[in-house]
């Protein structure tokens, strides 16, 4: 079983530590905010007041021992950066810190992070392919260039097989599973017939994707 330690107990650092629970990790949890601290002990294995940016402060915490650390400080990124720094001088393992822009980002990663996230960028991408592309119903990032996209199977695909569609040669795409219902099928053949009422998901780029779909 992994352990987490988070620092930053605001809105997103509960949500995590409330999955992190959730998936049964052990999760240590450091704010400065007493009432924070109070209202999630009962979703963690520890937790501490106190400040993270104070170097003596962390020795005690043993953070070497955590498989992941996690900075989420948000409203001042000045503490952020400086317990990012000071946990990987510490021998954090693994610091993953929250970033509000590219900016952050460079810094952080300069200063002890191995790692960055943008919640309210990932979130914004998330809204816009979901809301505002027609098909797609989520996607999951792979890297620059290339996602995984849930993709409503397009009426004019009812019936016909994959192979037939041949989205592979004509787009750059690769159909890893078709799902309906609820239920996921993994084994996905030439031979597989598609309906209308169905999602598949698909590999590949943006572009191809919007080209293949349309959008």
């Amino acid at each position: 079983m992994k352990s987490v330690l988070v620092i930053g107990v605001g809105r997103f650092g509960r949500k995590m530590i409330e999955k992190l629970n959730e998936l049964g990790y052990e999760v240590m949890a450091i704010d400065r905010d007493e009432s924070r601290i109070n209202d999630i002990l009962p979703l963690v294995t520890d937790a501490q007041i106190g400040d993270a940016t104070n170097k003596a402060f962390l020795q005690t915490l043993g953070v070497s021992d955590y498989d992941v650390c996690f900075v989420t400080i948000s409203a001042d990124f000045q503490s952020s950066l400086v317990s990012s720094s000071l946990l990987k001088d510490l021998g954090a393992k693994q610091v993953v810190s929250r970033a509000a822009s590219d900016i952050h980002k460079e810094f952080l990663l300069r200063n002890g992070a191995d790692d960055v996230f943008f919640p309210a960028k990932q979130v914004a991408d998330w809204a816009v392919m979901r809301y505002a592309a027609d098909h797609v119903l989520d996607y999951i990032t792979l890297d620059s260039e290339h996602a995984i996209y849930d993709v409503a199977v397009p009426e004019e695909w009812d019936g016909k097989t994959v192979a037939a569609l041949d989205i592979r040669r004509k787009y750059n795409l690769n159909i890893l599973a078709v799902r309906a219902n609820g239920f996921s099928n993994m084994v996905v053949s030439g031979e597989t017939v598609l309906q209308a009422n169905q999602t598949i998901l698909v590999l590949g780029k943006w572009k191809d994707v919007q080209k293949c779909f349309r959008i």
